[in-house]
């Protein structure tokens, strides 16, 4: 029975020594920094400080028989303070502080430039600014909503969201390499989402076996060892 459950062991290592090597090397790698650094929290800014004297309502200028809201915020913008309308459907819209008007449906390039150059802490300077809508967003933010990509140096991605001027995320090399690596940590590189599916499974039942045969074999190949010993 020991030799059987060695054999067993050893084709056991074989299968589950693939992905044991992929959840350690990929573990070791985001182990490497802190998870605020790979967020890139050192290069935001602090939220600006709501500076309003006076504000007007905005309960007139939308109607929630026809879009259901969620909530309305009053938020301070680089572009200066918003009423924020959050709809159910998860869309929103900015309305003027000052006067309650309505503004336009999505952000200038300029607009979503100057939040993005509010938000940013860093050295790099601003390069390129691509608006992508909700359906394209790119693999770094995949969030579904329409954004504004503004680009710093060469690696660093900040994105602002086109209907509301929020910031919507911080992308930078290491962030995507890091993604890249939870990905092979969950075995799922498409979404890098889903932490339930059968090659993780199995993958996880094997080298579970494997452990619990070593668990097993351990103490019979010390009690031979001992026997040797004794006979010598």
């Amino acid at each position: 029975m020991r030799l059987t459950f060695t054999k067993y062991h050893i084709w056991l290592g074989w299968l589950a020594g693939v992905p044991i090597l992929i959840w350690m090397v990929s573990g070791l790698f985001m182990a490497l920094k802190p998870i605020e650094q790979v967020r890139g929290e050192h290069l935001r800014t602090d939220p600006p400080v709501l500076a309003m004297d006076q504000t007007v309502p905005v309960a007139p200028l939308f109607d929630s028989d026809v879009r259901p809201v969620s909530r309305v915020e009053l938020v301070q913008q680089a572009t200066g303070p918003v009423w924020l309308i959050r709809y159910q459907d998860g869309g929103g819209r900015r309305a003027a502080a000052d006067t309650g008007e309505w503004l336009a449906p999505e952000l200038t390039g300029a607009e979503a430039a100057e939040i993005a150059r509010a938000a940013y802490a860093g050295d790099n300077p601003l390069t390129d600014m691509r608006k992508f809508g909700a359906e394209e967003n790119p693999f770094d933010l995949r969030r579904g909503r329409p954004a504004w990509r503004a680009r710093f140096g060469t690696s660093t991605n900040l994105y602002v969201d086109a209907e509301t001027g929020e910031v919507l995320a911080l992308r930078t090399g290491w962030w995507r390499a890091f993604d890249f690596m939870w990905g092979l940590h969950i075995m799922d590189l498409g979404e890098r989402e889903d932490t339930s599916h059968p090659i993780l499974i199995g993958s996880a039942i094997l080298a579970l076996l494997m452990s619990l045969l070593g668990l097993i074999i351990l103490p019979w190949r010390y009690i031979r060892k001992r026997r040797v010993k004794r006979r010598s």
